[in-house]
């Protein structure tokens, strides 16, 4: 279907919005685990070539690498008195093979 036609109603448009990079990778997420297929499929999304995205994707993961991710959750139970629990997630090191 072409962007704007005609109904009985009148003329009719249609906006064209590919998704923001965060949109892409969040749902390559969703599809696969693995980093480079996801780029893959973000690139597809966004209509652009898997290098920009992948250049764009590191740039965004560098600042997460080199922190871990805290979750701070209270954990009680009926009556008992609140504590707070820490949770540290370190993401694992991944071996890149050499050519």
């Amino acid at each position: 279907m072409s962007e704007s036609w005609t109904t009985k109603y009148g003329g009719r448009r249609v906006r064209h919005d590919p998704p923001t990079l965060q949109e892409a990778m969040l749902a390559a997420q969703g599809l696969t685990d693995q980093l480079q297929e996801q780029i893959e499929i973000a690139a597809s999304l966004m209509d652009l070539p898997v290098e920009d995205v992948r250049a764009e994707v590191m740039k965004t993961m560098a600042p997460m690498r080199k922190t871990s991710q805290e979750i701070v959750a209270p954990a009680s139970r009926g009556g008992a008195p609140a504590r707070t629990v820490i949770v540290e997630r370190r993401s694992r090191r991944t071996v890149v093979p050499r050519p």
